[in-house]
């Protein structure tokens, strides 16, 4: 809630507490000159509403207080609960209201007089002006700032204008003969009183028990799964806390996406959710599991990233209704074999447990190479010998093309040449590994010394 949303509810407070006062004291006033049972009433009604309205003015002033050690989420429920109390007001006025006019209606031998004068009128036309401005004016700032407290005002001025109404209609009866008329609106205040109660009550009650906005959890379920990466909502949990709606969302996602995928993933559901519902503040947690179109190849990768163990070329057969794995397990060159065969027989045995005991695993060793090779640029006729040979070895393949950008470094272990080579791009990515892994085999054999090529192919210029 910014200071600016909590200065306009604070001010609204005040105004509609002066409001109250002085309604009270004019309808008080004019129903004991003119013995006025529904006017009176219509008194204890304005006397609890400028009680309720100093009650909201303390409880939109707390209620923006931040976040402490003891209220987590805040404490935007004080304006629920000052709500609350004022329903138990209202429940209790109506109830005296009603006890009062049945007395009267029953008790009394003749119905009591009342002796309305241009006061009685002059005050209860003040209070339905005065209370249509309340109402349209707090209904508006309560939509504004999300506030229970002022909401609960505007519903309560609401019933004012209302029971104000009644009571103007009764006396207007009792001028016209009916005697009883100021009785009967009297009844109609205490029944208004009920109505406006019940509404706030149940509103009230709604917002400290938690019920999540109607609507809202579906609509932010179909804005969550939109999101790509989402595989299903496991949960979602929200609940109103003032102007505000905080919550819990769980996700699953597939367990085969690296940590900075699932991240971006969370990011862009929180920013899916504060596109649709600025007011919201949900927090969100991403479970990996299994999805059940995860491939083999998948399922392999997935065990060998447990273990932080870097592989390739894995090659997944079927025999006889039985799969065989292959692939090639790269450990450090100086390891010794006995401590890199165990590690290699637990990456298998992972392999087993995550696709069955009968899976046939077998793994080949490859030293990598761990320490960085310090280095230089070769000569000029060094970098010119060595891109002629790659060119005339291109030249014996029609499906690789202009050799360009040959860079070659000195080291300590032999030379390391890189190139670019142009292919093309509907050629499958299996084709061309072939002809460039060719060109870099046929280098090595013609250039003495040569330890390492890593040829780079581009599509094909139009």
């Amino acid at each position: 809630m910014t200071s600016e949303a909590s200065k306009l509810k604070s001010r609204a407070a005040l105004a509609s507490i002066f409001a109250s006062a002085a309604l009270t004291i004019g309808k008080l006033i004019a129903g004991l000159l003119s013995g006025s049972l529904a006017l009176m009433s219509e008194a204890l009604h304005s006397l609890l509403d400028t009680g309720a309205t100093i009650l909201t003015w303390f409880a939109v002033r707390a209620a923006d207080r931040p976040a402490d050690d003891e209220h987590h989420y805040g404490h935007a429920k004080i304006e629920a609960v000052a709500a609350l109390a004022e329903t138990g007001l209202l429940i209790v006025l109506a109830i005296g209201v009603l006890f009062e006019g049945s007395r009267r209606l029953l008790g009394d031998s003749s119905p009591n007089v009342v002796n309305a004068n241009w006061l009685t009128y002059s005050v209860l036309v003040v209070s339905i002006v005065v209370d249509v401005v309340r109402w349209r004016s707090l209904e508006k700032i309560a939509k504004q700032t999300k506030s229970d407290a002022l909401a609960a005002d505007a519903l309560h001025f609401s019933s004012d204008l209302v029971a104000s109404s009644l009571v103007l209609l009764g006396l207007i009866a009792t001028e016209f003969g009916f005697q009883q008329g100021d009785t009967f609106a009297a009844f109609g205040v205490a029944l208004f009183i009920a109505i406006a109660g019940w509404r706030l009550g149940r509103r009230t009650i709604d917002t400290l028990v938690d019920k999540a906005p109607d609507g809202l959890t579906q609509h932010m379920r179909e804005i969550v799964l939109a999101v790509p990466g989402v595989a299903e909502i496991e949960d979602l949990r929200l609940r109103p806390a003032g102007p505000r709606v905080i919550g819990e969302l769980v996700v699953s996602v597939s367990r085969t996406l690296p940590v900075e995928r699932i991240m971006e993933v969370k990011e862009q559901i929180t920013a899916a959710i504060t596109h649709d519902f600025p007011e919201a503040f949900v927090t969100v947690t991403a479970n990996t599991r299994t999805l059940d179109d995860e491939s083999v190849l998948e399922r392999v990768l997935m065990a060998a990233a447990r273990k932080r163990l870097p592989i390739h070329h894995v090659t997944v057969q079927e025999i006889a209704g039985v799969k065989s794995i292959g692939l090639d397990l790269e450990l450090d060159g100086r390891m010794p074999h006995g401590e890199a065969h165990d590690i290699a027989s637990a990456l298998e045995a992972a392999i087993r447990d995550e696709l069955g005991a009968d899976i046939e695993v077998d793994t080949h060793l490859e030293p990598m190479e761990i320490a960085e090779l310090t280095g230089r640029d070769a000569s000029a006729d060094v970098v010119t010998r060595i891109a002629g040979t790659l060119a005339s070895i291109a030249a014996e393949n029609p499906d690789v093309r202009d050799v360009h950008n040959v860079r070659v470094r000195e080291t300590p272990a032999g030379l390391v040449v890189n190139y670019h080579c142009r292919v093309d791009p509907a050629r499958t990515v299996e084709r061309v590994h072939l002809d460039v892994d060719r060109i870099d085999r046929r280098l090595r054999s013609r250039t003495p010394g040569v330890i390492r090529v890593i040829g780079h192919a581009e599509p094909l210029l139009t």
